[in-house]
């Protein structure tokens, strides 16, 4: 609540934010001194200011702790639909690490695109583990440069598991980061099958870098908050939608 409110206003004030939040000032403020330790606001007497750059997304640690039984859900179900022996591409972030470990007890060969996901995948006895090069970003833990993209284009995989900073039928799918958004859609560009897994919150965002149109998706798991309208819009497209 704090960040979206960051985002609209720029500036906050520890009461205000504690009357929406229907909680005391006094954890108001230790909430604030916890993002002002994670660099996306600045304390100021009262308040706070934001720091977050317009082009970039919240960081990982805090998107860790969002929707975090949705995740779980979709990371489950995403799991559910990949068969055993297929090989499969995880991309990046929150959602991503909760397919990692729903698939940590499978017979699957898997490249994560992140050292979270394949932290969660390399003590598992079933599961073959490939990692890619390239440079690894600081906090998100994923994958990027031109070492991770040659070594998707010299593969081909069963499916690629897609997770994204925004999506919409107008724009696709989209990311804040334009070198996560390359290896995105190399992964894509490598798979037979792409599952979209997100919730529900993006379809509320359209970040900077187009990964995909949504025609190149075939399944999308995401949560029982996404409206009817998208929902239906998503079918539309012969897109198989998945609600959990």
């Amino acid at each position: 609540m704090i960040i979206d409110r960051l985002r609209d206003a720029e500036r906050v004030s520890v009461g205000d934010l504690a009357v929406a939040a229907g909680t005391s000032e006094m954890t108001i403020r230790r909430d604030l001194e916890q993002l002002a330790a994670q660099g996306l606001l600045r304390r100021v007497r009262g308040g706070a200011v934001s720091l977050l750059a317009r082009g970039e997304g919240p960081p990982f640690a805090l998107r860790e702790l969002e929707e975090v039984e949705e995740k779980r859900r979709i990371g489950a179900a995403v799991a559910g639909l990949i068969r055993d022996g297929e090989a499969v591409v995880i991309d990046s972030g929150t959602t991503g690490l909760e397919v990692a470990r729903a698939l940590a007890g499978r017979r699957v060969t898997a490249m994560p695109l992140s050292l979270h996901a394949a932290n969660a995948l390399a003590n598992s006895a079933s599961a073959r583990l490939i990692q890619p090069g390239g440079e690894v970003r600081p906090g998100e833990l994923g994958v990027s440069g031109p070492l991770a993209e040659s070594a998707l284009r010299a593969l081909r995989f069963d499916t690629a598991v897609l997770t994204c900073c925004g999506a919409s039928i107008e724009h696709g799918v989209t990311a804040y980061d334009l070198a996560d958004a390359a290896v995105k859609s190399a992964a894509v560009a490598a798979s037979r099958r792409v599952i979209l897994a997100t919730d529900s919150t993006k379809f509320a965002r359209t970040a900077m870098a187009v990964v995909v149109p949504f025609d190149r998706i075939d399944v999308l798991v995401t949560d029982t908050g996404a409206s009817a309208a998208t929902v239906d819009a998503l079918r539309g497209l012969g897109i198989e939608v998945q609600l959990v």
